[in-house]
């Protein structure tokens, strides 16, 4: 069944009806928000959220709106789907769309957490249970996932994908599409459509500026950018977004060939694009169309089929432009049929309401908050643990100094980009120490140092409501030094340090990657006071931890881990959860070397004497890939089962793994692959497959991974084409992209 058709008798048959405003109508999605009392609404003409929801709801009034967005309360639902039906002569109901992006109501880890795990099992399952709450209350299609590659930490949106690497972040991007969407999004599946964005190369934006241009080269769109959309496309996903950025000069929304001829013929997309916030209009902001009128004809043409639009849409002026016969009308059919069939796929057509008693149901089920607490586990990365600090002892008669302005801050424990969340069921990291430390243990806290926040709210927040509360006056110095003191009378110091939420996502690029504000200071005080120093850090980004690697004996990445952060955190410190993370991008040193990915081609200098910096290591602080466990594992040699195989041949590699120590852990097997020459030069490892191993005590295991045409097949610049060659290959099997000795083969005509 066609995922734009499932069912052509009755999508051709409204389609036979439908005039040419209607049919237009039908390709506008309209923002819609349910604005709080004292919502700001100085957003300027383009967001002026007082006539917005006027807007979107006189164009229901006329049936002139095919989708709306970031409504998410059932009973607004169901009156704006109401007004939608009463409003069109067709009874055609509306798409509702929602920013569902880690989470509805239970919000799991960051994106970029969820990649860590490396387990696209647990990927699934957090998703569908994301879907399980949007779908109960009216909301169809997630803009999610967020597929794009991001080699630059800079770049705040980093915190919504999967990190550095194609591969990876196929896997991710696969799993959340099985997640959203299951076997089936009809009425009463409790799925929603996907929607993976942003297409394409967004995540190489010039300096990791948000929304700034991105100029990348054939090998490197073809070999890193898009696989992982071809891997959503694999699997099924209904709707791709386009990016808001101009690609090699031309931008993403009006570039025919890279909307048509890449994503419908080579990668076989045949769903229904949607355009970024506003980015039809941008069409003429670039310098690109002749206003809006060219804008709309010109996404239309390139390949959009429903403008996502806050105000004045330029598609509203297509109609004109059918009627002049600039536009031909065949070119809008296929588009309102794709969106037509979305419709009826989601069985809006029989089942346009929600029960809003099921809602609530739904949004309280306990077992969704087991999967975020598991998935928060599973995510965080281990990279430090010096005379095995960790796990914590029982603390009877002992006392932890929780430190940092985060460890109680339930906003930033849930990271950016949720709008629907409760912020009572949140469980901060030091709510979970205390729960979990019981009353055996004094748990103190200190916040240290006032929270570096930004001093106004970002675009969502503004129409969502919330937003950073204003700092309370209080004497910062003192309480830095009362966070000295209790850290220095403590047993163990655990330092929560980080980012707040709203300095990462969408706008929110650094030029730094350091903890902001004095956090720095506040952790070297800490650890001067000589009281062992455990470090918590809250991001969606690598920061600077060149001083903490040296100086602190054990570092936890928590990333933002979400409604069940803190208990998830504190089942890691106490040992009754292992951890299982892994790095999904190199971790820089400083912001002078970046970018810097493990992916890379060899220079001209074998000893890469030309590319060290004279002031720093040109190596990461820690490779992708790298992350500790509280047990060790050991790695046999490398075998492979034939040395030559043919073109289409497929190689078997395997490895035994040994856990060597005295508890149970997860070990991440990871393939990694080199092909010596060629058209191209490549890079020096490639990851081409990995295998989450759960070994107990003193057990061994046999890991084997398979070496094929799909694993040595590029796209070569040499040839315009992908291509599968003859040649040696190496290959490595270990613990991350720096692992050691490997084995070779070679492949012939």
């Amino acid at each position: 069944m066609n995922a734009a058709d499932p069912e052509p008798s009755r999508v051709d048959g409204l389609l036979a009806e439908m005039t040419v405003p209607e049919k237009v109508g039908q390709l506008i999605q309209y923002f819609h928000f349910d604005l709080p009392a004292g919502a700001s609404t100085d957003g300027g003409p383009e967001f002026d959220a007082a006539a917005q929801p006027r807007g979107a709801e006189a164009a229901l009034d006329r049936g002139g709106a095919g989708a709306l967005l970031f409504v998410s309360d059932p009973a607004a639902v169901n009156r704006l789907q109401a007004r939608a039906i009463e409003g069109n002569r067709l009874g055609i109901p509306v798409l509702f769309g929602f920013d569902v992006i880690h989470g509805l109501r239970t919000i799991m880890p960051v994106p970029l957490a969820l990649a860590a795990s490396w387990d696209a099992g647990l990927i699934e399952r957090a998703q569908s249970v994301a879907a399980a709450e949007a779908r109960a209350v009216g909301i169809h299609w997630a803009f999610a996932p967020m597929v794009d590659i991001a080699r630059d930490p800079r770049w705040g949106r980093m915190v919504e994908g999967a990190g550095e690497d194609p591969y990876l972040g196929g896997v991710v991007a696969a799993a959340q599409v099985r997640g959203l969407q299951g076997a089936g999004v009809g009425a009463g599946s409790g799925r929603i459509l996907a929607g993976p964005k942003h297409f394409a190369a967004y995540g190489a934006a010039l300096g990791g500026r948000d929304y700034d241009e991105a100029d990348v080269s054939e090998q490197e769109l073809w070999n890193v950018y898009l696989p992982p959309f071809k891997a959503a496309i694999d699997a099924g996903a209904a709707n791709i977004m386009s990016a808001y950025m101009p690609l090699n000069g031309v931008p993403a929304t009006g570039n025919r060939w890279l909307l048509t001829d890449v994503l419908r013929e080579a990668l076989g997309f045949d769903g229904f694009v949607v355009s970024d916030a506003n980015a039809v209009r941008d069409l003429a902001t670039h310098h690109f169309a002749d206003g809006l009128d060219d804008a709309g004809v010109r996404a239309l043409g390139a390949g959009v089929d429903l403008e996502m639009a806050i105000a004045d849409p330029a598609f509203d002026r297509l109609v004109a432009a059918v009627e002049s016969g600039e536009v031909p009308i065949e070119r809008v059919d296929a588009s309102v049929r794709r969106i037509l069939g979305a419709k009826e796929r989601l069985g809006l057509f029989d089942r346009p309401y929600v029960d809003e008693d099921r809602a609530r149901t739904v949004l309280a089920d306990p077992s969704h908050r087991a999967v975020a607490r598991e998935a928060a586990a599973r995510s965080a990365v281990l990279l430090r643990n010096e005379g095995a600090l960790l796990p914590l002892a029982a603390q009877d008669g002992g006392s932890i100094a929780v430190i940092g302005p985060l460890a109680d801050s339930r906003r930033d424990t849930l990271g950016p980009w949720v709008f629907d969340f409760d912020l009572d069921e949140t469980v901060t990291i030091l709510e979970g120490i205390r729960d979990r430390a019981g009353d055996g243990a004094e748990v103190s806290y200190a916040r240290g140092i006032a929270e570096p926040g930004r001093l106004f709210p970002s675009m969502f927040e503004m129409f969502a409501g919330g937003g950073p509360a204003a700092e309370e006056d209080f004497d910062e110095d003192a309480e830095f030094a009362r966070a000295v003191a209790a850290a220095a009378a403590a047993d163990v110091a655990i330092v929560v340090l980080g980012e707040q939420q709203d300095k990462i996502g969408e706008g929110a690029s650094r030029s730094s990657l350091a903890f902001p504000g004095r956090q720095q200071e506040l952790l070297e005080a800490v650890v001067a006071t000589g009281t062992p120093v455990v470090l918590l850090v809250m991001s969606g980004r690598p920061l600077d931890l060149v001083w903490a690697a040296g100086s602190v004996p054990a570092i936890f990445q928590v990333w933002y881990p979400g409604t069940q952060g803190g208990a998830a955190v504190a089942d890691l410190l106490f040992g009754d959860a292992d951890p299982g993370g892994r790095l999904p991008f190199t971790w820089p040193r400083s912001v002078g070397q970046v970018p810097i990915h493990y992916a890379a081609t060899r220079s001209h200098d074998p000893k890469n004497r030309h590319r060290r910096y004279w002031d720093d290591p040109s190596s990461p602080l820690f490779p992708f890939g790298f992350g500790l466990s509280y047990a060790s594992f050991e790695y046999g040699p490398l075998t492979v089962d034939r040395d030559t195989i043919a073109l289409d041949g497929t190689v078997h590699v395997s490895v035994d793994i040994a856990n060597v120590s005295d508890r149970a852990g997860t070990e991440t097997a990871q393939l990694y692959l080199h092909q010596r020459s060629g058209s191209s030069a490549r890079p020096l490892r490639l990851l081409k497959g990995f295998r989450r191993v759960r070994l107990d005590a003193g057990q061994s295991a046999t890991v084997t991974f398979p070496v094929g045409p799909d694993e040595r097949r590029y796209w070569s610049t040499a040839a315009r084409e992908w291509v599968l060659e003859p040649g040696a290959f190496d290959v490595w099997v270990g613990a991350d992209a720096a692992t050691g000795p490997g084995a070779e083969f070679s492949v012939s005509r």
